[in-house]
C-alpha cells in the first residue's frame, strides 16, 4: 500500500489552491474608495435624470389639465 497517503496529499493540494483562488477584493483601500465615489457620481447622474424626467411628465400633466379645463365650455347667465 504505497499510496495510503494519497488523499492526504490530495487534500492538501487542493486546500492550497482553494486558498490561492479564494474570493476575496483584489483591490487596495485607493482603488475602493476611487470606485466608490465613481459609483456614487454615476448614481447620482441617474437620479438627476429619473428627477427631470418625473418633473416633464408632471408638467406635461398639469399643461394637459390646463388644456382640457380651457377647452371646456362655460355657461354663464345661460
Amino acid at each position: 500500500m504505497a499510496r495510503g497517503n494519497q488523499r492526504d496529499l490530495a487534500r492538501e493540494k487542493n486546500q492550497k489552491n482553494a486558498a490561492k483562488n479564494k474570493g476575496g477584493n483584489k483591490k487596495d483601500g485607493y482603488e475602493q474608495a476611487k470606485d466608490k465615489l465613481s459609483d456614487a457620481e454615476k448614481m447620482r447622474q441617474k437620479q438627476l435624470e429619473a428627477n427631470k424626467k418625473k418633473e416633464e411628465a408632471a408638467a406635461k400633466a398639469a399643461q394637459e389639465k390646463m388644456d382640457a379645463k380651457a377647452k371646456k365650455p362655460t355657461q354663464l347667465g345661460a
